[in-house]
């Protein structure tokens, strides 16, 4: 790999020419990430610099960065300022705000964010200043025009009496959603379910979270309106997602989904963990220790995707099987059993001895039809996913 290639993260901005506008904030130090993480997603990246960033940051250091043309400055060549798919605007400085809201042109920058306004090109803008200056009534008044403009302006955290910019990986998965947006709404579960024995203690089952989280955070990238349900988890969420409703016990998590299938879900991407056996009666307070072996009774759960048959008739359900000790092709006959026993329109299996070994599959997809096709990465999983739902939908 060569000093100014990037690990190739994602598709959600593939084929998708963005201009990244700098102004003179001192969060233009933090250019050379962003521009290379817009990259890592497949963005294209042109850049235009005003004279104050050129201060900050140096152009040869972007342009190092983004790989594409950096604007400094005027040319006779205009027409280098349009044809853009998206434009994003970090740091957002607040006399760059009031000039696009005043039709001021006295820059490229200002002349390419006209262009886009004029053909309602996508735009985000990422402020960064001192709090008094963001709590100027001025400026929110400012912030209520650009978005009345279509403008997405999206705040970072207060930190050091300063609104700061939102990291590079944040600012470009929002980028992507808006690039993307889209009417279709998804669910996805994740993480582990519990049944509690007594006040302090559980039966629990194996999951992190890491893959439904992946593929949330893939299918907002393409602009869906992602919602969470998610049981326990040891990864944390991206802070982009915008809804993560917490359901650890299995039969809550159950009654969540039956109230969300009243808002006509397009999509249900099943991958939460769910107890297949939990405990019906957990003991009210804590059950003494030293007491000699402890019998605990086990009732058979209510299976979620069977449950959910007929509330989500007419959307597109894509399951998870995880099997141990059986070979593939009983894997993909077991999958495809479910698919047709819970309505699913695909599932993704996985053999739990497969999980994480070098040069093994990160599962196969398995269809309506029983037809299975090898996923070898988790790029590539939820590329499938994102297939199914576009071939269903």
């Amino acid at each position: 790999m060569r000093d100014t290639d990037v690990e190739v993260r994602g598709s959600s901005l593939s084929g998708r020419h963005v201009l990244l506008g700098v102004t003179g904030g001192i969060a233009a130090v933090d250019t050379v990430r962003l521009a290379r993480e817009l990259r890592r997603h497949g963005a294209e990246v042109s850049v235009i610099m005003t004279q104050s960033a050129q201060e900050i940051i140096t152009p040869m250091a972007v342009r190092w960065a983004s790989q594409g043309e950096v604007i400094t400055d005027w040319d006779g060549d205009l027409s280098a300022l349009s044809g853009f798919d998206a434009i994003l605007v970090t740091p957002a400085t607040r006399n760059l705000i009031a000039s696009f809201i005043h039709g001021l042109m006295n820059g490229p920058l200002l002349m390419a964010l006209s262009a886009a306004r004029g053909r309602g090109c996508p735009i985000m803008m990422v402020p960064s200043m001192h709090n008094d200056l963001a709590n100027d009534p001025v400026t929110e008044d400012l912030v209520v025009q650009c978005v009345k403009h279509g403008v997405q302006v999206i705040w970072g955290a207060e930190e050091e009496g300063k609104r700061k910019t939102a990291n590079h990986e944040e600012i470009v998965a929002r980028l992507g959603n808006l690039v993307n947006k889209n009417s279709t709404s998804v669910v996805v579960t994740l993480g582990a379910t519990r049944s509690a024995i007594d006040d302090v203690r559980y039966v629990q089952n194996t999951s992190s979270g890491k893959t439904g989280y992946k593929i949330a955070d893939d299918l907002y990238r393409h602009g869906m309106d992602v919602t969470c349900v998610s049981g326990v988890t040891t990864i944390q969420k991206p802070e982009w997602l915008p809804l993560d409703i917490k359901c650890p016990d299995p039969d809550l998590m159950l009654d969540e989904l039956k109230a969300l299938t009243k808002d006509r879900i397009d999509v249900w991407v099943h991958a939460a963990a769910v107890l297949d056996y939990i405990i019906p009666e957990p003991i009210e307070g804590k059950i003494a220790s030293l007491q000699g072996d402890l019998d605990i009774q086990l009732k058979e759960g209510a299976k979620h995707i069977s449950e959910l048959k007929d509330l989500c008739k007419g959307a597109v359900r894509i399951g998870f099987k995880l099997e141990s000790g059986i070979k593939q092709k009983d894997l993909v006959h077991r999958a495809h059993a479910q698919i047709q026993t819970a309505g699913m329109t695909a599932t993704i299996a996985n053999r739990m001895e497969d999980y994480g070994k070098e040069g093994m599959p990160r599962g196969w997809l398995v269809d309506s039809h029983g037809a299975h096709f090898i996923l070898e990465t988790e790029n590539d999983m939820c590329s499938a996913i994102r297939s199914v739902i576009e071939n269903n939908r």
